[in-house]
């Protein structure tokens, strides 16, 4: 699995201007990738009051997407300030290259920094199967709830997309690597850079194997993109050897 993690610094609540930009990161890699992997709210930056800015469930930031998939013949991964009916949701979109998609509702809204007062958190737990792989779908936050992570043997790789600030990314970092060593999976992490009215980022973009260790990372505090490849072999070998999820806990969270 080939796959590109873009590391965007996002203007602020301006669509059309991160559209440009990141799509030019998208081509600045000429090799064939399976998967792009996109922060999260990449169109508009984290926006925690969506009114006038999200888009209904079919809005150009998903027709950007199908676009971008379709041209590119990848899996295009985001997340969109989205309204359906009369609630908000921070969507994540898993778009194919064909154009059809998954979507996942964060699940945990980040009350620190007031989300939880115009979103509404999702309850359905979403893994995208694609080329042979299994993804769990994550956003932001929901990195630091292991329960909800926790591998039921369905999923190979996790994707968490972000916009965690440079003062926590200390534990953003150590996060990324605990949920791989604990499900025994990849986990694609992919945190933007720059600065919004409240918080400035500074990436933090990485993969993480089975084992926890870093397999790369992209430039600290800079705009740029990782270009990584997982091994399925490797991971069902590590899985047989050391088969840690055959004794996980018998519950089963809804």
């Amino acid at each position: 699995m080939k796959i590109l993690l873009c590391q965007s610094d996002l203007v602020w609540e301006s669509r059309t201007e991160n559209f440009q930009s990141i799509e030019a990161q998208i081509d600045s890699e000429t090799r064939k990738v399976d998967l792009i992997v996109l922060p999260e709210m990449f169109p508009t930056g984290f926006c925690t009051e969506p009114e006038g800015v999200a888009e209904s469930h079919d809005g150009p930031s998903l027709q950007w997407m199908r676009s971008i998939a379709l041209r590119r013949d990848a899996a295009v991964v985001g997340s969109v300030a989205t309204c359906e009916g009369e609630n908000y949701y921070n969507r994540l979109y898993f778009v194919y290259p064909d154009g059809h998609f998954l979507k996942y509702d964060k699940r945990h809204l980040f009350t620190y920094g007031g989300e939880h007062h115009h979103y509404t958190h999702g309850s359905e737990r979403v893994i995208a199967e694609y080329k042979g792989w299994r993804f769990l779908l994550q956003v932001c936050y929901d990195l630091r709830f292991p329960v909800y992570a926790r591998n039921r043997n369905d999923y190979d790789a996790a994707i968490y997309i972000a916009s965690w600030p440079s003062v926590r990314l200390y534990a953003w970092n150590t996060l990324l690597r605990a949920r791989a060593i604990e499900n025994l999976s990849y986990v694609i992490g992919v945190n933007r850079v720059g600065v919004d009215p409240k918080c400035s980022y500074s990436g933090g973009t990485l993969v993480a194997d089975y084992m926890g260790v870093i397999m790369g990372e992209a430039s600290p505090d800079k705009v740029s993109t990782l270009y990584m490849e997982l091994d399925m072999d490797k991971l069902n070998q590590f899985r047989e050897k050391f088969p840690a999820l055959n004794d996980r806990d018998d519950f089963e969270l809804k």
